[in-house]
């Protein structure tokens, strides 16, 4: 079990990384192509990859999409795409670096919104951590000094968007597997782009073909790898790891866009981290101890 936590934790960060490089490249994008379009060629990319996937896997492929709960899954895809246009947009407004400080507060979110949606039970110390955990978002938005800006509210809505996707993934992993809530994320997220790109579609600009190729290369294999992580370790190990991507993010952002990271962004930013670490290290107490009774 040991290696199979060490060989997690080894592909959790090469993931992060991963996620963290295709940011940087959708953020360069981004900045000269429609956010829609981008976001259309990567699901289509996934797309392409799933149906490849599909001449290997011809006799189980059934097995696989097979779920009691296909609206949720459906939803799931949808939300997550839509999520995705609305955080390459928020990277050409506050950048990598402050877009990735207020997502950071999503664990949070999925655990405020475990309790009533999963029917899990918090203590005081977990309720604390989240509430101190808002307080690193609201002193990374430093609405004292002045208005927040759109991009910040958008930043914070895609957190909780996602948190939304995370507890029906956590919700439906009750009756189906991982790779089943992989492929139908990329079924729902491929319709719901394809049906808004009949109403806005603007051609990418031929320069950038390559950096297009190589984010939806990112794009699949990134998402391939957390399946496969999700695999060999328990997401309760492996989920504080994913606070690398804001670190990863960061550099990317300073050393490729020239971004500044202020005071503010990073006390804000350490407590957001903290209290996501300890909600998680209370949850994998909680699992343990459960597992000894």
């Amino acid at each position: 079990m040991q290696n199979n936590v060490l060989l997690g934790i080894s592909l959790m960060v090469v993931t992060t990384f991963m996620f963290s490089t295709m940011d940087g490249v959708s953020r360069y994008l981004a900045e000269n192509n429609n956010v829609f379009t981008l976001v259309t060629m990567r699901y289509w990319f996934i797309a392409l990859v799933m149906a490849i996937t599909c001449l290997f896997v011809k006799n189980s492929f059934q097995k696989i999409l097979y779920t009691k709960q296909p609206f949720t899954q459906f939803s799931r895809g949808m939300i997550l795409s839509l999520n995705n246009c609305l955080v390459v947009y928020t990277f050409t407004l506050l950048g990598l670096v402050e877009t990735h400080a207020i997502i950071a507060c999503y664990p949070l979110i999925v655990a405020g919104l475990s309790v009533p949606f999963l029917g899990e039970k918090f203590g005081w110390r977990r309720w604390t951590a989240i509430f101190v955990g808002f307080v690193g978002v609201i002193i990374i938005l430093r609405p004292t000094t002045n208005v927040i800006s759109d991009g910040a509210i958008y930043a914070l809505v895609g957190a909780i968007m996602f948190a939304v996707y995370l507890i029906l993934t956590r919700y439906v992993s009750r009756l189906d597997s991982a790779i089943t809530s992989f492929f139908w994320a990329g079924i729902g997220g491929t319709v719901t782009m394809t049906i808004i790109s009949f109403f806005i579609w603007e051609d990418i600009l031929r320069e950038d073909f390559l950096w297009l190729l190589i984010m939806c290369l990112l794009s699949a294999s990134s998402h391939f790898m957390m399946v496969k992580t999700l695999q060999v370790a328990e997401a309760s190990v492996i989920q504080p790891f994913s606070y690398l991507q804001l670190v990863f993010g960061s550099i990317i952002g300073v050393t490729v866009f020239s971004e500044s990271i202020d005071l503010m962004i990073v006390i804000g930013a350490i407590i957001v981290i903290g209290s996501g670490l300890f909600t998680a290290w209370r949850e994998y107490i909680k699992k343990n101890i459960q597992h000894n009774k």
